[in-house]
């Protein structure tokens, strides 16, 4: 059985996680680290403290018997440069994401809550395009007033907010490839695109056959 050690910013992502892989052989080991997030306004908190703290971090968990690593947070994908720590795979949530962007001719709008993350996860998206030798447009949103909701354990505000950001977002880019860029946005974005009809890409959508691709393993036995 796989054992995939799954690096979450947030309690609620798991949740998410646990339903992606239900059907799965699967056993996923969570570790949840908010502090970060909770100190990004301290007079001394610099990209260099979440290095050093999410480096820390993907080394404990790289000792604790697991197979692979799922960084659910593109918050900490964003200050993680490895594929790999001792040669444990790390995957990040967001490297499917970029994989459907690049395969799409529509410009890209990736939405996000969390404003910490807009700007790191772009530079990643935009370096994965130079290396891949693909150039698609992009920009990125951020819904306002919703992180902090779903940081103060406010799940139902949170999902209000976000899902009728996303549903404006939509009717304003028609035509373009609207990403729900944060794990957190899933059941929002899976809810817009239910009841509207729009296509809303989110973590969620290419995981399971991605992560199947890099581990070279059987969908089936994922």
């Amino acid at each position: 059985m796989l054992r995939i050690g799954c690096y979450h910013a947030h309690y609620s992502n798991i949740d998410h996680i646990e339903r992606v892989f239900e059907s799965l052989e699967v056993e996923l080991i969570h570790f949840v680290d908010p502090g970060l997030d909770r100190r990004k306004n301290d007079v001394d908190f610099s990209s260099d403290t979440v290095r050093h703290k999410v480096h820390e971090t993907l080394e404990w968990i790289a000792k604790c018997h697991v197979d692979v690593i799922l960084v659910t947070c593109t918050f900490f994908t964003a200050a993680i440069e490895a594929d790999h720590i001792h040669q444990i795979p790390i995957v990040k949530i967001d490297t499917p994401l970029f994989n459907r962007i690049t395969q799409s001719e529509s410009p890209a709008v990736l939405v996000f809550t969390n404003p910490n993350t807009a700007q790191g996860t772009v530079e990643q998206m935009n370096r994965f395009m130079r290396k891949n030798g693909k150039e698609v447009p992009i920009e990125s949103i951020t819904i306002d007033h919703a992180f902090e909701l779903i940081m103060q354990g406010k799940k139902e505000d949170y999902f209000a907010v976000v899902s009728s950001g996303l549903q404006q977002i939509a009717e304003e880019n028609q035509g373009k490839l609207i990403i729900a860029a944060q794990l957190s946005m899933v059941s929002a974005a899976e809810m817009v695109q239910q009841q509207s009809g729009f296509q809303i890409v989110h973590s969620l959508c290419n995981l399971i056959p991605y992560m199947s691709g890099i581990l070279d393993i059987e969908y089936s036995k994922l």
